[in-house]
């Protein structure tokens, strides 16, 4: 009855002010105005009445006693609390366990209790004759032999014309060198035998000079001291001459002096050569060559090299074998061709190649004929035969013939789902303790989006694949919820895999944990997709090594490590390319999908090309220069205080955005034109347009697809602060008039008050631009005391009180921001006049 007598009484008053209003003139509007507005203060200290008690306890817990009851608004309350209608916390974390429990524990739904390894409770017969197929011993025998089979061999079409021109080249080589050191012989063999002119072709100087001297002296019988070759050649020589003549014999003697410097400048330059085949020993047998004798021993050559590469040579072929191979070759050769100096040419030739290389397709095809021609092993047994004694241990024989007749007893293994369940709850229950001491509060989104990235790795180790997506998960949580809670997640779910499928390698299952670890812990700190791309490389890179030393410390054979387990190792390197290659392609989708953030993302809605900012620096100059000095403040600020710095830096980019609503309406835009506001002269209007910077930003932010992060910047870097200017305007204007007070709700924005330390030091940032473009002459103790003066308005105004930003920080922020506004406004030197004036000489 009391309520309704206020209602009544309420009632009445408004009556009579709408009476005394009405009595007015017709054309007075803004006095039908003013009953709008005392209207829905009435409605509004009514309904503020009926939830006094829950106002007051909504101030009492927020420590905040003088907090204005406009703060907590019921209807703004409500407005507030829509977007939190989801899932309770403890229901979605119960659908989390269940799905991770369902994925986890797949292997005890249908689990035999007779299996393989267990004692059979009791005596068990056959019912009738049958036989069955073991497909576990079958596959496990069709495996040895694809993996047994002896490879099919193809030539390297590509090496084998690479060898044959090499030897060509050369050959080549050799002809120029004989070309250009001359014809051999020099005479007939009849009057100088062929060893012997090689003989002075080859001696040292010391050796040669010592002939020419004896010659010269023309002595009788040469020296008995000179080595017999010597001696032999001197006797050759004088008998040359008494054949011919002095003459002759002094032009033979310049022609082998001139031959034997060009002989040994080719033997030089093969041996400085880097890339020939030749040796110097080998140039000169070569050398030493008749022409005919040249022409053979080249063809021989060719053909033995031809013959060679025709029946292949095999990867990892020994020296010593391949030297066989070629002297083999040569047994047919004619005796006038140098044979080991032929070897020894194919052999640096030949030398760690091979063109025989395997046939994958072939040998796969030969493979998979050679498993499916093996038959099925085939389990038989008569009715009435024993199975299985009582208290014998069941064999893979014995459990084929109990699973066939179906007397294996399989059924839900309850004791194995519990344990898996209490694994996942414990993992469940870790993770989410992380995630709250280190993590903003997730959405329902974030819990979808993390369930779902931790079924992947166990349904992959489900199917055995072996290559796990570890290194994906550890990335693209990196990327967005942070280092630590990627880690946590990649270590529980390495757990979880491998109890979910015991039988996987533990190689892989190590490999793909570090790789999936250096993702978590790296991928949140990159700031590009380059950065993050060499991260792949550098996942696969370790991946493929831990692997491979891995099975190397394992192997009990080490001689079938560089045949089978290297190239295993590295396609689980480029698995774990693969795999974050796949994490960065869907991270964007992922983004716009759960409304994400990440550092990369961020940047990329910093950078000025995008529609929406090119917009704002055309359309809106002035306030494009003021966000700019917003930005550089509040950035400052946040990394003085450890905050998200990309955040802080996009969100204040795009928190001004919807004045572009009506540029001219604020006054960073008008650029010395007249003030829009001081033409229409009317405060209500004027704190429309306004307010409505916030409510279309929003609206903009909604149509470019910002993500709720970003778009939190608008409404809230505002919060609910009165617009002072026109609100006194309005206050002056009632007084004037006569009329009610102005009622302050109606010139304050909306709201909310930040919500997060980011939002919160723009708010603080956003208010400290204006007063500190306007100091240019000032110090900076004033420009600080004017920032802390701010500061406390504030702070008394309850707008931080949601931020997380501390009382003892602002002091920390106000240095901050008395040092940015420092660096803008620092001194300059001021030159002289003649230093402007241009210079006939210059100085230095």
């Amino acid at each position: 009855m009391r309520s309704w007598s206020i209602v009544e009484k309420r009632s009445k008053t408004i009556l009579e002010i709408s009476f005394d209003v009405f009595t007015l003139t017709s054309h007075n509007m803004k006095r039908l105005q003013l009953l709008k507005q005392n209207i829905d203060q009435l409605r509004q200290k009514y309904f503020n009445g009926r939830h006094f008690h829950w106002q007051k306890e909504k101030t009492s817990a927020r420590k905040n006693p003088v907090q204005p009851l406009h703060q907590y608004h019921w209807f703004t309350k409500i407005h507030k609390s829509k977007p939190m209608r989801t899932l309770h916390p403890p229901l979605m974390l119960g659908l989390t366990v269940m799905s991770l429990t369902t994925v986890i524990g797949y292997r005890f739904y249908n689990q035999p209790q007779l299996s393989v390894g267990t004692v059979s409770p009791v005596k068990v017969f056959a019912p009738n004759d049958e036989e069955f197929v073991d497909e576990k011993t079958t596959e496990e025998k069709r495996k040895e032999v694809r993996t047994g089979i002896i490879p099919v061999l193809q030539r390297d079409i590509e090496l084998t014309s690479q060898l044959k021109a090499d030897l060509n080249k050369t050959i080549t080589e050799v002809k120029q060198f004989r070309q250009q050191v001359g014809t051999f012989p020099f005479v007939s063999g009849s009057l100088i035998p062929t060893g012997t002119q090689q003989y002075l072709r080859r001696l040292d100087d010391k050796t040669w000079e010592t002939i020419r001297s004896t010659l010269a002296k023309n002595e009788g019988e040469p020296d008995p001291k000179f080595q017999p070759q010597t001696v032999e050649a001197i006797n050759w020589l004088k008998s040359y001459e008494k054949k011919t003549s002095a003459t002759t014999l002094q032009g033979l003697l310049n022609t082998i002096k001139q031959s034997r410097k060009r002989y040994y400048t080719a033997k030089r330059e093969v041996l400085t050569a880097k890339k020939s085949n030749l040796t110097p020993e080998t140039l000169g047998i070569f050398l030493d060559l008749g022409d005919s004798s040249w022409q053979t021993t080249e063809k021989t050559i060719k053909i033995t090299l031809n013959r060679i590469l025709s029946q292949g040579l095999p990867p990892g072929i020994p020296d010593y074998l391949l030297r066989e191979i070629i002297n083999n070759q040569l047994e047919s050769a004619t005796l006038s061709v140098p044979k080991r100096e032929i070897t020894d040419l194919l052999m640096r030739i030949l030398k760690n190649k091979h063109n025989l290389v395997v046939d994958k397709e072939a040998t796969k095809e030969r493979a998979e004929k050679a498993a499916l021609a093996m038959k099925p092993v085939i389990v038989e047994i008569k009715a009435g035969d024993v199975i299985v004694e009582a208290g014998e241990e069941i064999t893979q024989e014995a459990f084929v013939l109990l699973d066939g007749f179906q007397l294996s007893r399989r059924g839900i293994n309850w004791l194995g789902l519990g344990v898996s369940a209490g694994i996942v709850i414990g993992t469940v229950t870790v993770f989410s303790l992380v995630s709250y001491r280190l993590h903003r509060p997730m959405r329902r989104r974030d819990h979808i989006l993390l369930c779902l990235l931790s079924l992947s790795t166990p349904l992959l180790g489900i199917f055995n694949l072996g290559y796990t997506n570890l290194p994906a998960v550890g990335l693209l949580t990196s990327s967005f919820y942070g280092p630590t809670l990627a880690i946590t997640q990649v270590i529980l779910l390495s757990g979880l895999s491998t109890f979910a499928a015991p039988t996987i390698n533990w190689s892989y299952v190590l490999a793909g944990t570090i790789g999936g670890l250096i993702a978590a812990s790296v991928a949140g700190k990159l700031r590009s997709r380059d950065e993050l791309a060499c991260l792949g490389g550098v996942v696969g890179l370790v991946q493929g090594s831990l692997y491979f030393v891995g099975y190397l410390i394992a192997a009990p054979v080490a001689g079938t490590i560089w045949s089978i387990i290297l190239p295993e190792a590295i396609i689980y390197g480029l698995s774990g390319i693969a795999w974050s290659v796949m994490a960065l392609g869907v991270s964007p989708y992922l983004e716009r999908l759960f409304d994400l953030v990440t550092p990369i993302r961020l940047v990329e809605l910093a950078n000025p090309n995008c529609a929406l900012l090119k917009r704002l620096a055309t359309e809106t100059p002035g306030t494009f220069q003021h966000t700019l000095f917003v930005a550089c403040l509040a950035e400052a600020a946040a990394r003085e205080l450890h905050c998200n710095v990309e955040l802080i830096r996009a969100g204040t980019l795009y928190h001004d955005i919807g004045k572009m609503h009506d540029p001219m309406g604020f006054i960073e835009n008008q650029m010395g034109n007249p003030n829009k506001h001081d033409v229409i002269n009317d405060p209500w209007v004027s704190v429309e347009i306004i307010k409505k910077h916030v409510s279309e930003g929003m609206v903009m932010a909604s149509k470019y697809g910002l993500p709720r992060v970003i778009r939190d910047f608008i409404p809230e870097h505002q919060g609910t602060l009165l617009i002072s200017y026109f609100y006194y305007q309005a206050k002056q204007d009632a007084e004037r008039n006569g009329t009610e007070m102005i009622a302050e709700e109606n010139f304050r924005y909306a709201g909310p008050v930040p919500q997060s330390r980011e939002t919160g030091i723009v708010m603080l940032a956003d208010g400290c631009e204006a007063a500190l473009r306007s100091l240019k002459e000032a110090t900076p103790e004033t420009a600080l005391a004017m920032i802390q003066k701010i500061f406390k308005a504030r702070w008394r105004d309850h707008q931080l009180k949601d931020s997380g930003i501390k009382y003892e920080e602002l002091p920390i922020i106000a240095e901050v921001f008395v040092k940015v506004w420092q660096q803008f406004h620092h001194q300059r030197i001021v030159y002289p006049k003649a230093a402007l004036e241009p210079q006939n000489n210059k100085q230095n």
